[in-house]
C-alpha cells in the first residue's frame, strides 16, 4: 500500500513498532484483552496493517487480510474515540480498496453498529448479506466495497 493522505491525516503500512499505539487506542486492547494485543502484533509483523496519523499521531489502522474465499475482507477498522467523526474510518476505507489485490474486498459488522454501516454507506459499499449465529442475538451483515471494473455489471 501507498501512502494517502487527506485533511491532515495520512495513511501508510504498518510497522511492527506501531503495535504500542495500536494497542492504546483499540478500545478491546486498551481494557487488556490479551488475543487483541497479540492479533495486532500479528498484523502489524504480517504487512496487513495500515495505519492512520495526524499531527496528534496515531489516530486509527485497518486491517486487510485474504482468506475469506479468496477474496480481500476487512477484518478490523478502528479509529481512536478523539478523532471519529473526521474521515480517518473513510480514508483508511478508501486506502483499503485502492490497495485490495483481490478482485472484490469484503467486510462485515454488527446489525447492532450503525456508525460502521453508514460509513460503509457513504463509503460506497453495499451490503450483500446477513449471517446469524455468530454473535448472539446480534447478526452479522456482510458489504462488499470493491469489484474490479471488468466485473461491475449495469
Amino acid at each position: 500500500m501507498t501512502a494517502t493522505s487527506r485533511g491532515g491525516c495520512s495513511v501508510r503500512p504498518a510497522r511492527p513498532s506501531d503495535e504500542q499505539a495500536l494497542c492504546r487506542i483499540d478500545s478491546i486492547a486498551a481494557d487488556g484483552d490479551a488475543d487483541r494485543r497479540a492479533s495486532i502484533r500479528s498484523w502489524c509483523e504480517n504487512g496487513a496493517t495500515s495505519v492512520a496519523e495526524d499531527e496528534c499521531g496515531t489516530v486509527g489502522y485497518c486491517v486487510v487480510e485474504y482468506t475469506f474465499f479468496g477474496h480481500g475482507f476487512v477484518v478490523m477498522l478502528m479509529v481512536d474515540s478523539s478523532a471519529r467523526r473526521r474521515g480517518v474510518g473513510r480514508l483508511l476505507l478508501d486506502a483499503a480498496v485502492d490497495s485490495c489485490t483481490t478482485e472484490k474486498l469484503f467486510t462485515s459488522t454488527n446489525v447492532s453498529n450503525r456508525s460502521m454501516q453508514g460509513l460503509l454507506e457513504r463509503a460506497g459499499w453495499r451490503p450483500v448479506g446477513l449471517l446469524h449465529g455468530l454473535d448472539y442475538d446480534d447478526p452479522e451483515l456482510f458489504h462488499l466495497g470493491r469489484v474490479a471494473a471488468e466485473h461491475r455489471t449495469q
